[in-house]
């Protein structure tokens, strides 16, 4: 227990939002957007105030290229799930398009299938070892250890009332600013099978977005033939 309490807690995190999804789909999309909002929006305000610090009042805040460099981190991280589950990614799709439409469905779910085996793996490197190959460590690992150590990020700080009040350390632990690495994969792996399973299902086509035009021609057909 000791050892995999971090997968265990992943896992039971990845199940609840999957139930609550299946339940409150509407209402779990509008947070998952407005988180990524709310990530963009901190990076732009504390870039634009560090800006007009630096060179109105020479001053700023050390800790902004730090915390503007783990955003986007955290952006990354959490916006390649959204784009699978939104099927946002741009992608060259002129061969799948040329292949018959059984085979595009395959070589789709083998698409899938390369993602999940993606986060699998960057998650813990343990199912890479299950074939043979020497390799150890992960973003669950590297969580874990990180959480154990319990040391600081660079120049990230506590406000001081935090510090008073529950006393912590000086400096943001820095398990917590790893947090985007298990979750963030953790969520690709979800919407990576949720997209199989949408593929399988006939729900969607592939992983990447299809063509914008091809779409705008095709809503827009009877107002074209009008004219």
């Amino acid at each position: 227990m000791s050892t995999y309490w971090p997968h265990l807690i992943l896992l039971l995190f990845v199940a609840i939002l999957w139930l609550l999804e299946m339940r409150f789909y509407k209402v779990m999309h509008r947070l998952e957007e407005n988180f990524l909002i709310l990530i963009i929006t901190s990076i732009m305000a504390v870039s634009f105030v560090q800006v007009v610090a630096r060179y109105g009042f020479n001053t700023g805040w050390s800790a902004a290229l730090e915390f503007n460099t783990n955003m986007f981190s955290w952006l990354i991280l959490f916006g390649m799930s959204y784009g699978i589950k939104t099927n946002l990614h741009l992608g060259v799709d002129i061969c799948l398009k040329a292949l018959p439409k059984p085979l595009e469905k395959i070589v789709s779910l083998f698409g899938a299938v390369c993602v999940i085996a993606y986060g699998l793996i960057l998650l813990d490197s343990v199912w890479v070892a299950m074939l043979g190959i020497d390799v150890r460590g992960g973003a669950i690992e590297y969580w874990a250890k990180m959480y154990q150590i319990g040391i600081g990020a660079e120049e990230l700080r506590y406000p001081a009332w935090a510090q008073e009040i529950f006393g912590v350390q000086n400096r943001v632990h820095r398990w917590i600013v790893l947090l985007a690495l298990p979750i963030g994969l953790a969520l690709l792996v979800l919407r990576g099978t949720q997209a199989f399973v949408d593929i399988l299902t006939g729900k969607r086509k592939a992983l990447i977005s299809a063509h914008e035009a091809e779409d705008l021609v095709e809503d827009n057909k009877n107002i074209l033939a009008g004219d």
